[in-house]
């Protein structure tokens, strides 16, 4: 009870004391005296200078009763401070508020749950009140301090703890509503300050979503559990909190989340890190998205030494971040996230590499393996978010990544890659070529499969293959590697099929029908054919050297098959189609002479492979002479070599021949007789009868593959045994000492030098470009040898400038010829 004074002593205190004294009723169970109250409030309204006073002497008051654990008294006095509050709004309200918040920290100081809440409650309201004037010198410190303890509130009673931990979300919510809204607002936005209030709406939010993982999924909460509930309550406070945030305070509000991600090591698993960055991107500006992009490639450097899993869910969170970014707000920051999305590529391969060097070799080590398993699941997830992160790009900048990544990929015997692999080894090196291929591939079909660009299909075949990006596309497509192999071609489909057929064509066989496949196909436009004439020769050149390389499986000729047939579809015009025949004749010639050593499989896979391209070519075209002759040799090949065909090749225990060289002329696709059905359909089929030759480039031996003058060398008729030479397709000479003597001979020279001219000048007319240097080329450097290859020639120098050449080969020693008469006009370069 109160102590009660006389009515002498009463009446001398000041007015404000009595009027406060008044409000107390002698049991506090009644509650404020609300008559008494009203003229306190009149007379605070009336004299705002006396609001200070009024303040000091209601927290005196409310000190003593809170020492004194008189709970009823201390709940009307805050009644009355809040009523006074919402009453007043003077510039003399100032000093009253500092005695308010005064009594609002005794109460939270208080070891009472009820008077914490008493506290918290008395502090929302004041939060919600709009002052008139600034104020410059109050800070509220203790309140996020003290409000934060109490979102960690470890009461023994549950809903105790629950009530104590709500008020703590509320209190906080109230001082950032409080503090933004003021324009000294940049006090609360202090690492001081985040660094308290970020993790303890974190903890709540974590707590109770663990709790819901055990009892399923939770249910889209009602009003009342928004409120009772601390993950919601404090998941709303987050996204105010982040949605407050400005350009210079961002990232201090950002940082506590990985402080307290990785203090209770919430990364693997990463659902709840998944969950909080999701609230962040959402509820930020979009435009500061990119801060938060840096700061996620910020940690994932600093934490770049640990466990494999931990770097995987950074990544994850990354790829869910550039998920939701805008596409305008991570255009400042995109080589940044490459180079380390990359960086981290070649670091994880160099972790599985050593891994893979520091395990015991004649036992297995678990850990190790455990170890690359996890390296595998960073790797998908740089892969995947790499791909995700290009297709959200502009158009424009589109292209300038996929040269970016293709820039990195090294190649041997080449440094202009930008990727340190100087401490992978080869195994690391072919590891990391793979990666950033597999990234290739992915940024290029999440461009293509992305709903927000689903437009995005290049009109012109220039647009999407370039020839700054065609030239390295194709450099890896030479490696003696398989998968590099299938990767280069899969980008290369991606980019080529502009009306979605590529479907269509999955896998190797015989179409019955190709009208059934509903073929998307346009005109051929004048970009398209001047790409053709530019690119043609280069990109024959892949697939012809793809289909001869030893380790090709069965995916291989597949894709190189589908190129093949993309090409047809999208580019094909009559000098293409002619040049696309002649390269599938080139194929099987190559199979059959088998200038490679390849093995019997490889050889079959070839021929296979050109099967179904005529076939498939053959009715594209429609010509019937054409699609006839294809036929009777696939129906052939059925009866008597299956193995020819790509069903019974590819399929599991196909029987394979031992040599090829005693088939008949009838499984073979013949030249003259392809060049006689297209004749009579107005093809121009000239060029037929010359056959295909690969230009000449360094990628061979940038790729450590043979020298291109062993792989296109001395076409030899080897056949002539067997197959009639008017018959085989391979239009070879046999040169022997007889062709020599009549080069020697100088009868009719005049005439033959005549119509030699002439017929190089028709040639350097109607004939492509890239056609005539590729055999200028080759026969400059085949020239010397031809001769000593198939006429082992020993050339002996002459004993004076007159002197004479004695050609020997075997055993037989040959007539001499004077040196200076001795021509070759069959053999020598246009």
């Amino acid at each position: 009870m109160p102590t009660r004074v006389c009515c002498c002593c009463s009446a001398l205190r000041p007015r404000y004391k009595r009027l406060v004294d008044n409000i107390f009723p002698e049991d506090p169970k009644d509650g404020l005296v609300k008559t008494d109250m009203e003229k306190l409030t009149f007379y605070a309204v009336s004299a705002p200078e006396k609001l200070d006073r009024i303040g000091s002497y209601l927290a005196e008051r409310l000190s003593r009763d809170v020492v004194r654990h008189r709970s009823g008294y201390v709940l009307i006095a805050m009644e009355a401070l809040d009523q006074l509050l919402m009453a007043c709004h003077s510039q003399s309200i100032k000093p009253f508020v500092e005695s308010f918040l005064h009594m609002v920290a005794k109460l939270l100081e208080s070891g009472e749950p009820k008077l914490q809440v008493l506290g918290t409650n008395s502090f929302v309201k004041f939060a919600n009140i709009e002052e008139d004037t600034p104020s410059y010198h109050r800070r509220y410190d203790f309140f996020v301090s003290r409000f934060s303890a109490m979102c960690h509130s470890c009461h023994s009673d549950p809903e105790i703890r629950t009530e104590i931990r709500i008020a703590g979300i509320r209190g906080i919510q109230g001082v950032v509503r409080k503090t933004v809204n003021d324009e000294l607002r940049a006090t609360i936005w202090e690492p001081q300050h985040m660094d308290k209030i970020v993790p303890s709406l974190l903890f709540n939010m974590q707590k109770i979503e663990e709790v819901d993982s055990r009892i399923g999924p939770p249910s889209s909460p009602s009003a009342t559990d928004k409120e009772e509930n601390p993950a919601v309550l404090a998941e709303n406070c987050f996204r105010e909190l982040l949605g407050r945030a400005t350009f210079g305070n961002m990232n201090n509000a950002v940082r506590p989340v990985f402080a307290h991600l990785d203090h209770h090591k919430l990364w693997d698993p990463n659902e709840f890190a998944v969950h909080c960055f999701k609230i962040i991107m959402y509820s930020i500006q979009a435009q500061y998205s990119h801060h938060v992009i840096q700061e996620i490639l910020g940690h994932l450097d600093a934490r770049k030494k640990d466990a494999p899993r931990v770097r995987a869910g950074i990544i994850q969170v990354l790829l869910e971040a550039v998920a939701i970014a805008a596409k305008g707000s991570i255009g400042p920051t995109v080589l940044e996230v490459f180079n380390t999305l990359l960086k981290h590529l070649r670091l994880s391969v160099e972790f599985e590499a050593n891994d893979l060097q520091g395990g015991s070799v004649g036992s297995v080590n678990l850990n190790t393996s455990s170890k690359d398993n996890d390296e595998k699941i960073v790797q998908n997830a740089i892969i995947q978010t790499i791909g995700f992160f290009g297709s959200n790009l502009p158009d424009y900048q589109r292209s300038e990544i996929m040269m970016f990544i293709m820039g990195k990929v090294p190649v041997f015997g080449t440094s202009t890659h930008t990727l340190d692999i100087s401490q992978l080894g080869d195994l690391g090196t072919r590891r990391i070529q793979i990666m950033l291929l597999r990234s290739l591939l992915m940024v290029v079909c999440f461009l293509l499969d992305n709903q927000v660009t689903s437009g995005y299909k290049a009109k012109t075949i220039v647009t999407a293959l370039p020839g700054s990006f065609l030239d390295p596309l194709l450099s890896p497509s030479l490696m003696e590697d398989y998968e590099l192999r299938q990767l280069v071609l899969e980008v290369m489909h991606n980019l080529m099929d502009r009306h979605d057929n590529r479907a269509k064509l999955r896998g190797i066989r015989i179409i019955p029908d190709v009208a059934d496949l509903k073929i998307k196909r346009e005109k051929i436009c004048r970009q398209d054919t001047s790409f053709m004439k530019k690119n043609g020769q280069q990109l024959y050149r892949h697939i012809y050297l793809g289909c001869k390389e030893e380790d090709n499986v069965q995916k291989n000729y597949e894709l190189l098959y589908t190129s093949l047939a993309l090409i047809t579809i999208e580019l094909a015009n009559e000098e293409v189609v002619i040049d696309l025949i002649r390269l599938a004749i080139a194929l099987q010639d190559s199979a059959i002479i088998n200038e490679d050593n390849l093995p019997m499989f490889h050889r079959c896979g070839i021929m296979a492979l050109v099967a179904a391209y005529l076939n498939f070519v053959s009715q594209m075209i429609a010509v019937p002479a054409f699609c006839q002759h294809v036929s009777k040799v696939i129906e052939i090949r059925t009866m008597e070599a299956p193995y020819f065909l790509p069903e019974h090749i590819f399929r599991d225990k196909c029987m394979l021949p031992k040599s090829l060289e005693k088939h008949e002329k009838d499984l073979y696709f013949l030249t003259n007789k392809i060049a006689e059905s297209l004749g009579g359909s107005g093809y121009s089929v000239e060029r037929l009868s010359v056959p295909y030759v690969p230009q000449v480039t360094d990628e061979d031996r940038l790729s450590r593959r043979k020298s291109i003058v062993d792989t296109v060398s001395i076409q030899v008729d080897i056949l002539s045994n067997n197959v009639p030479s008017d018959d085989v397709v391979s239009n070879t000479e046999e040169i022997t000492f007889e062709a020599l003597k009549k080069a020697i001979d100088t009868s009719g020279m005049e005439e033959q030098e005549k119509e030699k001219r002439r017929l190089v000048i028709e040639k350097f007319q109607k004939a492509p470009f890239e056609e005539i240097a590729a055999q200028c080329e080759s026969k400059a450097n085949l020239l010397h040898d031809r001769l000593a290859q198939i006429l082992e020639l020993t050339i002996r120098p002459p004993p004076s400038p007159s002197g004479t050449l004695t050609i020997t080969s075997g055993h037989a020693q040959y007539q001499s010829v004077p040196v200076y008469e001795m021509k070759f006009p069959d053999l020598c370069v246009y």
